[in-house]
């Protein structure tokens, strides 16, 4: 499922990656071909890197919806940094939100750019963010994968590119469509990036974990 685009330095291997099938509209299925990873940070800890080891890619884009009570809902915004809300080792000392002995700040930058896109941080973890629940995140958003894919991708060597459509949070959810509400508007603002990407590269992007900034 890897695309190759052209950069400045040669070709350049893609993997789209989402979570869910409805996340995954018409506009984009002219388009790409994503690995879903099903939902939260396990699952896409786990495809993510079973697809980087049978085919290798030089950036992932990871792309989806994000819950925000302050962005604005159906707008996209990349991920400048991002957290795992979840970790919490704080009684043995360790911040909260930092993985011990693992060696990496508690928020991790992403160091990846396209142009002319707002940014954003963003928090993940295996539970859906609702109403007051916002108010402990320090984070402008939130998902269930994109830390997961962040980690799998910079352990396999890819640059990573978190791209997030705000589906809700401006409300309280209490059912199925106050997520799927904003998906269509996503779905085509997503597209319109990709449509564009070929002209996006100047050089290949350089993994998070060599230490190398992208």
């Amino acid at each position: 499922m890897t695309a190759v685009y052209r950069a400045a330095d040669g070709d350049l291997r893609v993997l789209f990656v989402m979570a869910a099938e409805p996340e995954y509209g018409p506009e984009l299925r002219t388009l790409i071909k994503p690995i879903i990873t099903g939902v939260g940070p396990v699952e896409a800890a786990i495809r993510v890197t079973l697809a980087l080891t049978e085919d290798p890619a030089d950036l992932v884009i990871s792309m989806g919806s994000a819950g925000s009570r302050l962005l604005s809902q159906a707008s996209i915004y990349q991920v400048s940094s991002v957290a795992y809300r979840d970790m919490d080792a704080s009684p043995l000392g360790f911040e909260k939100g930092l993985t011990p002995f693992l060696g990496l700040p508690a928020v991790l930058p992403i160091f990846q750019r396209l142009p002319g896109i707002p940014e954003a941080s963003l928090s993940t973890g295996g539970a859906i963010v609702n109403g007051e629940a916002y108010v402990a995140i320090a984070a402008d958003m939130v998902d269930m994968e994109t830390y997961a894919v962040f980690r799998a991708a910079s352990l396999c060597g890819a640059s990573m590119i978190g791209l997030r459509g705000i589906s809700d949070g401006r409300d309280p959810i209490s059912k199925y469509s106050d997520w799927t509400q904003y998906l269509h508007d996503i779905d085509a603002a997503l597209a319109a990036i990709v449509r564009n990407l070929p002209e996006t590269f100047a050089a290949k992007p350089k993994s998070y974990w060599t230490g190398r900034e992208g």
